[in-house]
């Protein structure tokens, strides 16, 4: 999956006109997150990839790894989201954000305490929304920082006692993004 998502950055790239090529740029990020319900918020890190379209418009894809624990940590989730964002700046250095994500959800049952239950894979989408700002550092190196709201909803029902969990959550991300 990781090979896949590599190689639609690369074809992007590839695509996109020459003289619009000091608008890509690519590099790591990390953030902290809380699910509403999740029982304590956790550190994520990946890898973004921006493509400015116009002084106003860019667009976004990143994956990332992501961890954490519900029901006192009865469940473990670990989710690979792959998300494509539009960005419209306003200003040069603030940009709003819009999009969309696939995870890759793996639901870890604590097997000590839950032995009737078995792990299991799925894939979720879910939708985002937020706003950030994107400083340069130097002519090709630019310093991004924002907030996003993620609107996913994990399916909860087999755990006992989990009824009404919600999964949703807020993500504050730094990163660097090196121009190509």
């Amino acid at each position: 999956m990781v090979k896949n998502i590599l190689l639609l950055l690369g074809l992007i790239i590839l695509m996109v006109d020459p003289v619009k090529a000091q608008g890509i740029s690519i590099g790591p990020q990390a953030g902290y997150y809380k699910a509403q319900d999740a029982d304590q918020g956790a550190w994520m890190g990946g890898v973004a990839c921006r493509l400015k379209l116009t002084p106003v418009l860019g667009v976004e894809a990143s994956i990332n790894y992501r961890q954490e624990t519900y029901v006192d940590e009865l469940l473990t989730v670990r989710s690979w989201p792959v998300m494509v964002t539009g960005l419209i700046y306003p200003l040069p250095v603030v940009y709003g954000a819009i999009g969309t994500g696939w995870y890759n959800v793996t639901y870890d049952f604590d097997q000590n305490r839950l032995p009737l239950f078995t792990d299991e894979t799925t894939q979720k989408f879910g939708w985002h929304f937020g706003g950030g700002v994107e400083l340069p550092v130097v002519s090709t190196i630019k310093l991004t920082g924002d907030i996003r709201y993620v609107f996913l909803n994990y399916d909860f029902k087999e755990i006992p006692g989990s009824s009404g969990l919600k999964s949703n959550f807020a993500v504050i991300t730094v990163g660097l993004l090196f121009g190509l």
